[in-house]
């Protein structure tokens, strides 16, 4: 089967990556065996997927701007919670369980308690829907990616800035360090190897870059 993934998640334990494709059809695969379990087609613009810490629950984002929570394995719906007045496009859960974060078409991140789902606070410095996001290590700092140029840095507990990170073009990815203050990011900027030897000038290639704080 050819996937056109658009995330690609694995339960805490380790046992089972859910996978998305472009038809909002997530699928369950054995982490071991690379079988499928399940299925499950949705009928609106499936986002982000995941589950929660315990993986008692699983999340997705969504065009409506909805959160989803479902039961896993069932995936009976549990809960639909509104999060942003345009699509929700993406979800992480901070290292320390205690929060989880979405960015939206509407360029807001939204910080949320995840044991009440209540938001705690929201703010936007970027001007484009935010596309990526990473907690820290020690879940203290929030990452965010958009179409923007730059990456904003916040400090979790207030939502205040810490650092900006500018861009040659907008980041698709961005992640850390498990255990250090090492921001990894994936752009599409030109590779100079590639202009100088390909055939095809034109052509991008993913280029990894970091950042230290």
């Amino acid at each position: 089967k050819q996937w056109y993934q658009r995330r690609v998640r694995g339960k805490t334990d380790g046992s089972t990556i859910a996978l998305g494709n472009k038809d909002d059809l997530v699928s369950f695969v054995d982490y071991k065996t690379h079988k499928v379990l399940s299925e499950k087609q949705f009928d609106f613009e499936v986002n982000e997927i995941g589950w929660n810490h315990s993986d008692a629950h699983f999340y997705l984002t969504s065009g409506n701007g909805a959160i989803h929570v479902m039961d896993y394995p069932s995936l009976q719906p549990l809960l639909q919670v509104p999060a942003h007045t345009a699509h929700c496009i993406c979800l992480k859960f901070s290292p320390d369980k205690e929060h989880f974060a979405t960015g939206g078409a509407d360029a807001l991140i939204n910080i949320w308690d995840a044991k009440e789902l209540v938001c705690l606070r929201s703010y936007s410095r970027l001007e484009w829907p935010i596309r990526t996001l990473s907690f820290n290590h020690d879940g203290k700092m929030l990452a965010a990616g958009s179409e923007d140029l730059v990456i904003d840095v916040a400090q979790t507990s207030t939502g205040e800035k810490l650092a900006t990170i500018s861009c040659n073009t907008f980041p698709f990815c961005v992640a850390w360090h498990p255990s250090q203050n090492i921001l990894a990011f994936v752009t599409d900027d030109k590779s100079k190897h590639t202009e100088k030897h390909s055939r095809d000038t034109d052509k991008s290639t993913g280029c990894v870059k970091l950042y230290g704080l």
